[in-house]
């Protein structure tokens, strides 16, 4: 009986011994390799992101989704008021953030950006019956009221602009979203909205009595915000975009969405 006890606890210990083995193994596996890239966004920018349903859609999910595929990682997707995008990647939140944004001195003082992938225009949008016609009209009384999306270029460029034309801060009606602003155009809470231009093509599609100003309020160059402390990633994810650049897949992405006129 005693010789029995003691190869059962013999065995017992082998067992155990195992199992932690196998635990502490996996746990370190765990804490070493980070497996998922979270990526924040603002899903009420088409055609850069938006969504199709319960599912995202748009230029900037399927290049993040090619940059995780690259990475050999899996792409989880957060989406947040375009405001608390810098925020959550300076703090680790996020590990990145593509939301069509433009690169800012403001913004650079906060986070590091990726090469630009992408240029974009802001331009005005304004109702087909609207006294104005071309943007050198936007320079008016002092009454006008421009329609922005919060935190946006947009909104930093109005902001700008509108004090060297004399108008002041109470003349920027900031919106949550660019459809907010939008919405306040064709009620008239506001007489012109200032956005990027293929978000301003696809409001101006799904509202009748909306047109776009000639002419370009100012151009700009979108990048993917990381952490600054975040080189090694900056580093991946450049990489990736040079590579998808170098196959095509980058502009095939963009004219998927964005069709050369």
């Amino acid at each position: 009986m005693k010789k029995f006890l003691k190869i059962t606890s013999i065995v017992l210990v082998i067992a155990l011994v195992a199992v932690f083995a196998a635990c502490g193994g996996k746990g370190d596996t765990d804490t070493d390799e980070k497996t998922t890239l979270v990526m924040a966004t603002n899903a009420a920018f088409p055609p850069y992101e938006y969504k199709e349903g319960d599912n995202f859609a748009g230029i900037d999910i399927e290049i993040a989704q090619a940059i995780a595929d690259k990475l050999g990682m899996t792409l989880e997707i957060k989406d947040v008021e375009f405001g608390s995008i810098v925020g959550g990647v300076q703090t680790g939140k996020f590990d990145m953030g593509i939301a069509g944004m433009t690169v800012t001195d403001e913004r650079l003082e906060s986070v590091n950006f990726s090469t630009s992938y992408a240029t974009g225009i802001q331009v005005v949008i304004v109702t087909e019956d609207s006294a104005i016609k071309s943007l050198d009209d936007l320079k008016g009384d002092g009454s006008m009221k421009f329609g922005v999306q919060q935190d946006t270029t947009g909104d930093i460029y109005a902001s700008a602009s509108v004090e060297e034309d004399g108008y002041g801060e109470e003349n920027v009606i900031r919106y949550k979203t660019g459809a907010d602003a939008v919405q306040a155009l064709k009620t008239g809470k506001v007489q012109a909205v200032i956005i990027d231009n293929e978000p301003a093509k696809s409001f101006v599609a799904a509202n009748e009595g909306l047109k776009i100003l000639d002419g370009t309020w100012v151009e700009e160059n979108y990048a993917i915000a990381i952490a600054k402390e975040n080189t090694e990633l900056l580093e991946d994810v450049n990489n990736a975009l040079a590579e998808l650049k170098s196959e095509g897949k980058l502009d095939s992405i963009i004219s998927k969405y964005i069709p050369a006129e």
